[in-house]
């Protein structure tokens, strides 16, 4: 019982802000854009812990449903490349974002 009680402590103290990266939003249709990357996103794991990849992949597109399909890779160090086959799907990963 005292482990729960001291992850219930480390928990209460977790501040992820001081790591925490600012994202990047571009705004406005006059900004040229690779037609490659039209549809893709970047993303980052943030934790310390090690990440099984082809858990996290999964899990992604089982938790977005995308109509046309997504792409999912591991370009470095916990980084994540998303390619969406569809505006709509990229939409909705958007919108409603885990």
């Amino acid at each position: 019982m005292a482990n729960l009680n001291m992850v219930g402590v480390d928990l209460a103290n977790l501040n992820i802000m001081d790591e925490e990266e600012d994202p990047l939003v571009v705004v406005g249709d006059d900004i040229s854009v690779d037609p490659e990357y039209r549809l893709c996103l970047v993303g980052l794991v943030l934790t310390n812990s090690i990440v099984n990849f082809p858990s996290l992949k999964n899990t992604l597109a089982d938790l977005w449903h995308p109509l046309r399909g997504v792409s999912i890779m591991e370009i470095e160090d916990k980084r994540i490349f998303f390619q969406f086959y569809s505006e709509i799907d990229l939409k909705r990963v958007m919108d409603d974002m885990p």
